[in-house]
């Protein structure tokens, strides 16, 4: 299992953002027992970061009685309270203040923080203290799944988009407690296979996409080398979309990640690769154009869980690597590894 310290450096590439010096240091020189300490430690930082800079304002749609219009008037509520013959008004304005969805989802992840037993007292305290630090026209909302979706679909600036990823995967790990209204417990998302599946595709992409400057780094989708009678045919052949294409005029790596607990599996005895990871890898070569001049080659990279693998082929005129990542080495080690991989 991924040490906790080192999670810190994978968040940060998986949510495309470079590892802060002075923030790292801190994190290794703290003990975290569990997932929670350290992201919970996370969001505090970067939370005290954005009050010192000043949480980000919006207009948000505000419905009062008053004395003089503003906006637009409601007038069904308006005559329903009789309110024309005293000089007043239902009204609905848009207002700018910090009331916004993020600092409102920000907040309530935080009074969630706040009652969770799984913290020390003293981290509980801090959070306490930095939700005091939040402007009163914040009103703290829990986070659903429902308000996490429609604050994905935005574009946010780093620090924004940083806290939000820590919420949405606090809200992830949160599981409700059962006849205590309020509570949570956290459950330790490194043995989310799916999750973590994810956050390592990512890290990996971002890694390369922030630590290199030879190859563009993105994620391509491959089109077949198909006919068929029916152009409508084509259609129903399933899309090929790489994890990471790392590509230099000379030289083009397709690179697929995968988080299983081996690279190996285990028939009749025998350890053998695991078939299909390999024929997917050889059909994106297979499909995939390499510009004049341009050395294609395909990369399985799987973390070292149980062994380690580095095994090398000619498959289809191209050469092909199998390889473990050991993500609980120091990560000065883990960042030597990825950018050796494509030297």
């Amino acid at each position: 299992m991924i040490p906790i310290h080192n999670l810190y450096y994978l968040l940060c590439y998986a949510w495309h953002r470079l590892p802060d010096p002075a923030e790292a240091q801190a994190v290794e020189a703290q003990e975290f027992h569990r997932p929670l300490a350290l992201l919970t430690h996370l969001l505090l930082v970067a939370t005290r970061r954005q009050l010192r800079c000043g949480l980000a304002v919006g207009y948000t749609e505000q419905e009062a009685e008053l004395t003089e219009l503003r906006g637009r008037v409601q007038l069904a509520p308006t005559l329903a309270r009789d309110l024309l013959r005293r000089g007043r008004a239902v009204c609905t304005y848009e207002e700018l203040n910090a009331n916004t969805p993020l600092n409102q989802l920000l907040a309530g992840t935080l009074a969630q923080l706040s009652r969770t037993r799984a913290l020390p007292a003293a981290t509980r305290q801090q959070v306490r203290q930095v939700l005091g630090r939040f402007p009163a026209a914040v009103h703290p909302t829990p986070p659903t799944g429902e308000a996490l979706r429609l604050l994905r679909r935005q574009r946010w600036p780093g620090p924004q988009a940083f806290l939000l990823h820590l919420c949405d995967l606090l809200h992830h790990c949160a599981l409700p407690v059962p006849d205590e209204t309020g509570r949570h417990r956290f459950r330790d998302f490194r043995r989310d296979e799916v999750l973590m599946a994810r956050l390592f595709e990512q890290f990996v992409r971002n890694f390369y996409r922030l630590e290199q400057r030879r190859y563009r780094v993105r994620s391509e989708t491959i089109a077949w080398q198909a006919d068929a009678a029916a152009a409508e045919d084509l259609a129903l052949l399933p899309t090929m979309v790489t994890d990471t294409s790392l590509e230099a005029a000379d030289r083009k790596i397709i690179l697929d990640t995968k988080y299983y607990a081996a690279a190996l599996r285990t028939r009749h005895n025998r350890q053998r690769l695991i078939a299909p990871h390999l024929y997917q890898l050889y059909a994106y070569l297979q499909n995939q154009s390499a510009t004049p001049g341009q050395h294609l080659e395909g990369v399985l990279l799987y973390p070292a869980a149980m062994q380690e693998v580095d095994v090398r082929y000619t498959l289809g005129g191209h050469p092909v690597r199998i390889v473990t990542l050991d993500l609980a080495q120091p990560w000065p080690s883990i960042a030597t590894a990825l950018l050796t991989l494509i030297a």
